[in-house]
């Protein structure tokens, strides 16, 4: 006969079980261990389900991401490369079906705004249509979570949130890498992860780091391929304009968008003969550069002789093309790296420097105007080494000729097999011989009246 004293059920909606008491004792033998016991009705038991589907749902604000589903993901991307799409498709389809059967754990990699949350948010949501538990938070989140549990006055302790998080029957972990990387932060992350993937529980995880830059102890487990799928998605910034997709936040290609060959003036009526020929020429070498860029090009001439603006040209036209491109100007380079020493900097030194050192395609503007400190010649010699090395795609400007560059940078611009030089011989167009003249003129009606 059901028996109890404490209950949540009215009396109108009893449970013919329990009779609304929300315990009942089995029918056992009198020498049974548990005769007589009480245990939770399974009406109970729901309850209890659903008050813990309401408590991670609550915890994963899921609410304000509640739009983002699989019906409403553009697998192709918008003006993608066919690699960039292949990856974003590949990471769709595994996401879809992960989420129709959560089983081991599914890794997410890629830069901010590639699709990753969102495919992570929408295997969180299509678990919620099923009426499954699963628990969605943010990597920094998370941890505020669990230190708030030490204030005097929380709800809960610490070692029942810690229990909740660890035990989520699907837990979706976003934006690991961006958390404080303080020893605790670090040693709680571990062990939650560290018992998921001794019990094969499922687990997503998104990160814009790369994996060599995860913790080594959780690293070891992401790459065990019995338990881990792995995915990298290439598809650059969606929220950005296709003109600055696929470009860092230290690139100033943007502030150029107007410099392009359409834009690119030959000055026919300003130039002599052979400034002409060689400017046309020097156009006609960086559009071959730009339709397929290899190895290095280095642009050499005066202020103003239209260096920059070709340099530009080619960047714009390969990130047109879906292709990722950095233009920076030296000296702000390396004002960028000085800035990562500061406390307040949001990225470390190593990343901004592997940044700029493994970028596809990489304008240097305006090479020896910056400091020459020994800092700044040992960083950029490094930066130029391993792209030498590499034989990654390369684009430099300067004023100086070659013989001006430190030595070791001109070993490398020397190596003809692997760079090639081009002197642009064009006088400034800020300064052409009709504008010279004008002020010329006008200097002179000046001291006829003075």
């Amino acid at each position: 006969m059901p028996t109890s004293s404490n209950t949540d059920n009215e009396a109108g909606d009893a449970c013919p079980l329990c009779g609304g008491l929300g315990y009942v004792a089995r029918d056992l033998p009198t020498d049974h261990p548990d005769f007589g016991k009480l245990f939770p009705c399974s009406c109970k038991l729901s309850e209890r389900e659903q008050r813990r589907m309401e408590q991670l749902r609550s915890l994963s604000n899921l609410d304000h991401l509640a739009r983002l589903t699989f019906d409403n993901f553009v697998p192709d991307g918008y003006q993608l490369t066919p690699s960039q799409s292949a990856t974003l498709r590949f990471a769709y389809d595994m996401a879809q079906r992960y989420a129709e059967d959560p089983q081991g754990w599914l890794i997410l990699f890629g830069k901010y705004g590639c699709g990753k949350t969102h495919l992570a948010a929408a295997i969180a949501n299509r678990a919620i249509e099923r009426r499954q538990p699963v628990l969605f938070v943010v990597v920094p989140d998370l941890l505020d979570y669990l230190r708030a549990a030490f204030a005097p006055n929380s709800p809960t302790t610490y070692d029942e949130r810690f229990d909740q998080v660890r035990n989520a029957p699907l837990l979706i972990l976003d934006d690991l890498g961006t958390q404080s990387s303080t020893a605790w932060a670090q040693e709680k992350l571990f062990q939650i992860l560290n018992y998921r993937y001794n019990a094969r529980m499922p687990t997503v995880i998104t990160s814009n780091h790369r994996l060599e830059e995860i913790d080594l102890r959780i690293r070891s487990r992401m790459v065990d391929t019995d338990v881990a799928t792995v995915l990298t998605i290439t598809a650059p910034d969606f929220r950005r304009s296709p003109i600055d997709r696929g470009q860092s936040d230290l690139s100033s290609l943007s502030l150029l968008e107007d410099m392009t060959f359409d834009t690119f003036s030959l000055r026919e009526d300003e130039l002599k003969p052979d400034e002409r020929e060689n400017l046309r020429r020097a156009v006609e070498l960086c559009r071959r550069y730009a339709e397929e860029p290899s190895d290095w090009l280095v642009l050499q001439g005066d202020y103003g002789c239209g260096k920059t603006h070709l340099a530009a040209s080619i960047a714009n036209q390969r990130v047109a093309e879906g292709q990722p491109a950095l233009f920076v100007v030296v000296p702000e380079l390396l004002d960028h790296l000085r800035a990562t020493f500061s406390p307040s900097s949001q990225v470390r030194f190593d990343q901004r420097f592997e940044e700029v050192r493994r970028a596809p395609l990489l304008v240097l503007d305006d090479l020896g105007t910056e400091s020459a400190s020994p800092w700044a010649q040992e960083k950029l010699y490094q930066l130029f080494n391993y792209r030498y090395i590499a034989r990654v795609p390369t684009i430099i400007t300067m004023t100086q000729t070659i013989d001006e560059v430190d030595p070791r940078l001109r070993s490398r611009m020397s190596d003809v097999g692997r760079c090639t030089i081009f002197g642009i011989i064009a006088s400034s167009y800020r300064g052409s011989p009709q504008r010279r003249k004008e002020r010329k003129s006008y200097g002179r009606s000046r001291n006829s009246r003075g």
